[in-house]
């Protein structure tokens, strides 16, 4: 698909300098470097400094309640890059939305500056550059991981991380745990001139989106997408071709963008997955991206499910 690494946190050409992992030595030497920075993560939410990345050095005082050693990203142009996990910090308040569909507090630390702020990242995704997007999206889901997996899913004994972060070993059994990475389909699903939409109990109103779902084991991503497309709208589906992916860090997940062409455009919608589904004609379509729809609203900029509405009403995803 014609600019399909251009979506948000699409590859930035940042260098994660993986062989260097294993190495205790080169990763302490590079948090020694001056000009290493660490970007501070509280509750999955990252730092920001106006419309970019908070990076802090090693050192700074934001950093003293991180959980566990900082989580070797890579090295930019500018230097190592590093990202810390400080949730054990309590701010003055704790919103009610933390955790929700989408949070829009902002938290500050004494520690910091009043222009910086522990923001979510849906709602900064489409103001940082493609570096800051691809690097606060790794960050994101790798603490994220680290966060939620602290004990061996063989034996239940606490593990430590391991690899500059990107590993967690268990001494008790030897197990060793990666980060995980789950892949999910999500489909442009059209039948001539008209394009399938759908929306979830959950969502704010009026939104609606491409249908998705997980990929389960031993399935193709061609069946996961014909699978979830019949479960969720009962719409069967012929030709599957790949378009684009995006990381989406919400918490760990890979978006798998798939072109699906129906067979037919009745619906059958399943209110376990859907509160509704509609088909929506080209230049309709147009009008839910303008704004303009009276019923429709269009997904998030800087989701995938926008870039590729947006590509198929340009007529060019091939």
């Amino acid at each position: 698909m014609r600019g399909g690494e251009e979506v948000t946190f699409g590859g930035s050409g940042f260098d994660r300098a993986a062989d260097l992992r294993a190495r205790p030595e080169a990763i302490a030497a590079m948090l020694a470097d001056p000009a290493a920075r660490v970007l501070p993560l509280w509750r999955g939410k990252p730092l920001f400094l106006g419309d970019g990345a908070g990076w802090v050095p090693p050192g700074h005082a934001v950093l003293a309640q991180a959980l566990e050693p900082p989580v070797f990203l890579g090295r930019d142009a500018a230097g190592p890059r590093f990202a810390a996990d400080i949730s054990p910090w309590a701010p003055d308040e704790t919103p009610e939305t933390l955790g929700t569909f989408f949070d829009a507090s902002e938290q500050r630390h004494p520690a910091l500056s009043a222009d910086h702020r522990f923001a979510e990242l849906r709602g900064m995704m489409t103001r940082i550059g493609p570096r800051d997007a691809e690097l606060l999206a790794t960050a994101r889901a790798v603490t994220g991981w680290h966060a939620t997996h602290g004990f061996c899913a063989k034996c239940g004994a606490r593990s430590r991380p391991a690899m500059a972060g990107w590993q967690r070993v268990c001494d008790a059994c030897g197990a060793h745990h990666f980060p995980r990475t789950d892949p999910v389909v999500i489909m442009l699903v059209t039948c001539g001139e008209a394009l399938l939409v759908g929306r979830a109990a959950f969502w704010p109103p009026g939104m609606y989106s491409l249908l998705a779902g997980f990929v389960e084991p031993g399935e193709t991503i061609e069946a996961a997408v014909r699978r979830e497309v019949r479960e969720e709208a009962g719409v069967e589906v012929g030709r599957v071709a790949y378009l684009a992916s995006q990381p989406w860090p919400f918490p760990a997940s890979l978006m798998l963008g798939c072109h699906a062409e129906a067979q037919r455009r009745g619906l059958t919608v399943d209110p376990g997955e859907l509160e509704d589904a509609l088909w929506l004609g080209r230049s309709e379509t147009v009008e839910v991206l303008a704004g303009r729809h009276p019923r429709v609203r269009p997904p998030r900029q800087g989701a995938i499910a926008r870039f590729l509405i947006e590509a198929w009403v340009a007529d060019r995803l091939d």
